[in-house]
């Protein structure tokens, strides 16, 4: 085998490793990713493990609560929570406090925002959630999930090999070619294959690791639904690029070379979402945010 593939292959198993650095899943979060795989759960049984963690049931209180939801009286329990927004959203919402709250222990090099990586991983989250319910796919309750983890692979390269990210950057940033070109060319892996093997490793369902591995690259998506086309892929690649558009890029690079709402609609067919489905996604992303 020559040097440079040895080379190669170590990347990929640097980047793999990053993963026993991150910080062990808290009893909620093991068993929120669980619960992804039961179709049974139960409102008792979530509200339990909630009422055990004191920080987030203050936080599903003040969410539920809040202006988002409009609610004249005090809801004043748990359990009145989760029946009020149902477990979907519940889940959803402890989700991205507890994986956000999760990054912020990770250390981390110069030129990395976690604050960045963390807003745009909520913000593909909330899009992908809020596009499933309104189109047809397979798996709509694993959206939010993949959404949440899609760019994983993105941190594990910058905790696990600094230097080669700074390079990929820069060269994404230069040339204007896509992101996972640039990893490729120079690890021979991508970002997206590294979060799907970390999502494999944590036994997520499999169509949430086909939904993060093809997030660039959907029009290639081999799973094919019971509800017909459109992918989970899709949905997903469809919010990466929704969220960079509206400037909640984990980069400025990301930013700018978004492309426009309308022709990241399209890859869903459904052009027509474009004005209150932004508006909709701020008002969610702001009462998360609220509670971080």
């Amino acid at each position: 085998m020559s040097p440079s593939i040895l080379h190669r292959v170590s990347y990929r198993e640097l980047a793999l490793r990053s993963l026993d650095k991150l910080p062990p899943f808290s009893p909620v979060l093991n068993h929120l990713i669980a619960s992804l795989a039961d179709d049974d759960v139960s409102f008792a049984r979530l509200a339990d493990v909630i009422e055990r963690d004191t920080v987030l049931s203050g936080n599903i209180l003040r969410l539920v609560n809040s202006a988002l939801y409009g609610r004249r009286g005090t809801i004043s329990s748990v359990r009145a929570a989760v029946s009020i927004l149902g477990i979907n959203k519940l889940r959803n919402y402890l989700l991205g406090l507890s994986v956000s709250r999760m990054w912020a222990k990770v250390a981390t090099p110069p030129g990395w925002s976690t604050a960045r990586f963390n807003d745009h991983s909520v913000s593909v989250a909330i899009l992908s959630d809020l596009l499933v319910q309104k189109t047809k796919v397979d798996f709509p309750e694993g959206a939010f999930v993949a959404g949440l983890l899609h760019d994983l692979g993105r941190m594990m390269i910058a905790i696990a090999l600094p230097k080669e990210f700074v390079m990929i950057q820069n060269e994404h940033r230069e040339t204007g070619q896509p992101l996972e070109y640039c990893e490729h060319k120079l690890l021979d892996v991508t970002h997206s294959e590294l979060s799907s093997a970390a999502l494999t490793r944590w036994n997520l369902p499999v169509l949430i690791q086909k939904a993060v591995l093809y997030h660039h690259r959907s029009a290639i998506d081999p799973t094919v639904g019971a509800q017909g086309p459109l992918t989970l892929s899709a949905v997903v690649e469809t919010a990466n690029s929704l969220a960079n558009e509206a400037k909640h890029g984990i980069t400025d690079t990301d930013e700018e070379l978004a492309e426009p709402t309308a022709e990241a609609l399209k890859r869903i067919g459904r052009v027509d979402l474009e004005e209150g489905l932004m508006a909709q996604f701020e008002a969610e992303l702001q009462a998360v945010r609220s509670q971080l």
